[in-house]
C-alpha cells in the first residue's frame, strides 16, 4: 500500500513538472538560454524595488520639497532649502550655534554611540565566538542562548530592561539587599548611556558571534596542529593565525554594526522614554522621526533631508571600508 502511495506521488509530481515544462521551454526559445535567469529574478527584484528604491526616491523627492502636505504634487519646490537648514551652523561642535541645534545633537550623540556600541559589541561577539569555537560541554547549549536575544523584538527588549533598571526595578531590589541605595539608572545621564550600549550590546551580539563562529570554523586545523608544533603559544595563533584569517568576517561584522549603530532606534527610545533625559539620548533616526511624525508640523521635506544625508554618510564608510577588505585581500 505504502508503495503505490508512493510511486503514485511520484506519476503525479511528474505529470505537474511537465505541464510546468512545456511553457517554459516556449519562452526559453523566445527568450533565448541566457535571458532565462533574469526572469527568475524579476519577482524578487520587483518586490526589492518597490520597497526599497522606490522609497529611497520618494525619500530623495521630499527632501527638495517644503510645506507640510503629504502628497508631493501638494508640496512646493524648495531646492536645497532644507539641506541649508540642517547644515548652518557657526560652530559644528557647539550645537546650540546651529539653526537645527536637534539635528546636531542627535549626531554628536549618534557618533559617541556608535564609537562605544561598535567597539564593545566586536570585542564581546569576538570573545564570545572564541569560546564558543571551543569543545566544551553544552556548547549547542550555549550557541543557542546567546543567539536568542536576536529573536526578540527591540520594544521588547527595551521594556524587560526599563523594568529591569528602574527605581522599584530588579537591579535595585539586588543593590538595596547589599546595603547599596537605590539609583535612578535612565534619568542620569552617565547611567542611561551607558545601558543604551549595555542593552544594545546584549540584544544584536549574538548575530555577529553567529558570523565569526561561522569564520573561526572555516579556518583549517592544521594550521593551529603545526603551530602548536613549533611550540607557538596561544596569543601568537590568535595573531598570526586566527585574527588574520578571520579578517574578512570581521570587516563584514564592523560594517552591518556601524550601519545598524547609526540606525539604533527602537530599543534606545522604549528604554530611555523617547531619548532622555533632556536629550541625552536623543539620535539621529529619532530626529527624523519626530520631525516627520512626532510634532504638531509634520515637516516631511526636513526629516526626508536627513535621511538622505544619513543615507549618504553610511554609503560613503560602506565604500571605504569595502575598500579596504579589498585591500587587505590582495
Amino acid at each position: 500500500m505504502a508503495a503505490d502511495i508512493v510511486a503514485w506521488t511520484g506519476r503525479a509530481v511528474e505529470s505537474v513538472m511537465r505541464l510546468v515544462e512545456l511553457p517554459l521551454n516556449g519562452l526559453e526559445r523566445l527568450m533565448g538560454r541566457k535571458r532565462m535567469p533574469y526572469l527568475f529574478l524579476a519577482p524578487n527584484l520587483i518586490l526589492f524595488g518597490i520597497f526599497t528604491f522606490l522609497p529611497i526616491a520618494i525619500s530623495i523627492g521630499y527632501a527638495f520639497t517644503g510645506g507640510t502636505e503629504l502628497f508631493v504634487t501638494d508640496r512646493p519646490f524648495v531646492g536645497l532649502d532644507n539641506f541649508r537648514q540642517l547644515l548652518n551652523c557657526q560652530d559644528y561642535t557647539q550645537p546650540g550655534t546651529c539653526q537645527e541645534s536637534l539635528f546636531w545633537i542627535a549626531i554628536w550623540n549618534t557618533l559617541w554611540f556608535v564609537g562605544f556600541n561598535v567597539t564593545a559589541t566586536l570585542l564581546v561577539a569576538l570573545t564570545t565566538a572564541l569560546i564558543l569555537n571551543r569543545a566544551m560541554a553544552g556548547r549547542g547549549f550555549f550557541r543557542a542562548m546567546f543567539f536568542y536575544p536576536v529573536l526578540l523584538s527591540p520594544v521588547v527588549i527595551g521594556l524587560i530592561w526599563k523594568w529591569f533598571l528602574d527605581r522599584n526595578g530588579l537591579l535595585n531590589a539586588f543593590l538595596q539587599m547589599l546595603g547599596v541605595p537605590p539609583e535612578i539608572f535612565l534619568l542620569e545621564v552617565g547611567w542611561s548611556r551607558f545601558f543604551v550600549v549595555v542593552v544594545s550590546v546584549w540584544c544584536h551580539m549574538g548575530f555577529y558571534t553567529l558570523i565569526l563562529l561561522a569564520g573561526l570554523q572555516a579556518i583549517p586545523k592544521d594550521l593551529y596542529e603545526a603551530a602548536a608544533i613549533d611550540a607557538a603559544s596561544p596569543r601568537r595563533m590568535l595573531f598570526r593565525i586566527t585574527l588574520p584569517l578571520l579578517a574578512p568576517n570581521l570587516l563584514v561584522v564592523l560594517i552591518l554594526l556601524m550601519i545598524r549603530s547609526v540606525q539604533v532606534f527602537d530599543e534606545a527610545w522604549v528604554l530611555t522614554n523617547g531619548g532622555g533625559p533632556g536629550t541625552a539620548n536623543s539620535f539621529i533616526v529619532q530626529f527624523i522621526y519626530q520631525v516627520a511624525f512626532g510634532g504638531d508640523l509634520r515637516l516631511f521635506g526636513l526629516a526626508s533631508a536627513a535621511s538622505v544625508l544619513m543615507g549618504g554618510v553610511l554609503l560613503v564608510l560602506t565604500l571605504i571600508q569595502l575598500r579596504l577588505g579589498q585591500k587587505m585581500e590582495q
